[in-house]
């Protein structure tokens, strides 16, 4: 775990405190975590979820199809 000492402005701190009555949380520490991860699940780019990078390494796994000429390619993708 890790400790820092913060600078939030007054309206932070009220938005805080009322994540952590709404959830129950002991601290505003654990209501920063709760924030930290409604903002990775709704805000964050895909490339950056853990979903994205399993994904991402099932279909480097997969096979390719390789092709001789571009016609062959082209009578590939029309015949699919």
């Amino acid at each position: 775990m890790v400790q820092a000492i913060i600078d939030i402005e007054n309206r932070t701190n009220r938005v805080l405190n009322i994540v952590k009555a709404k959830f129950g949380l002991k601290d505003k520490s654990e209501a920063i975590n709760v924030m930290a991860e409604q903002y990775e699940k709704e805000l964050l780019e895909p490339q950056l979820r853990p979903e994205y990078a399993a994904k991402l390494n099932s279909i480097r796994k997969q096979k390719g199809i390789r092709f001789k000429s571009i016609s062959e390619l082209r009578e590939h993708i029309e015949n699919a």
